[in-house]
């Protein structure tokens, strides 16, 4: 059974991409603040976390933060970066911290699925 962590502030996206990813083999958890996020990267080991730049306003960079984290706890999760408010800088960054792949949205879903199959996660079962 594969673990699958979606972090963003926006309830939209959260809904989008569970139903989007859910299947048979496939465990989703959301969270839209950072805190929970952490709760439950402590609690449960992930194949993937897909996490946005900015949880709280304008000028965040949770996501990178959170990213950070997830490497230091288990580097062998894979992790999506995805933001609206991308910039050639912050790409690196997400990549220097050790980023799986980083979307600008709005994200292409064909994009996104195969990126995830990947990472082994079965798109076929949706």
């Amino acid at each position: 059974m594969k673990k699958v962590l979606i972090v963003d502030d926006e309830p939209v996206i959260l809904t989008a991409l569970s139903h989007l990813l859910s299947n048979k083999n496939t465990t989703i958890i959301t969270s839209s603040v950072m805190e929970e996020a952490e709760e439950a990267l402590k609690r449960y080991h992930f194949d993937l976390v897909i996490a946005d730049i900015r949880l709280s306003g304008v000028h965040g960079i949770e996501g990178l933060e959170l990213l950070s984290y997830i490497k230091q706890l288990n580097p062998k999760t894979h992790v999506i970066i995805m933001t609206a408010y991308g910039s050639e800088e912050i790409k690196e960054d997400a990549y220097r911290r050790g980023a799986f792949y980083y979307f600008e949205k709005p994200i292409d879903i064909a994009h996104l699925i195969s990126k995830v199959s990947e990472v082994g996660i079965n798109m076929q079962d949706i």
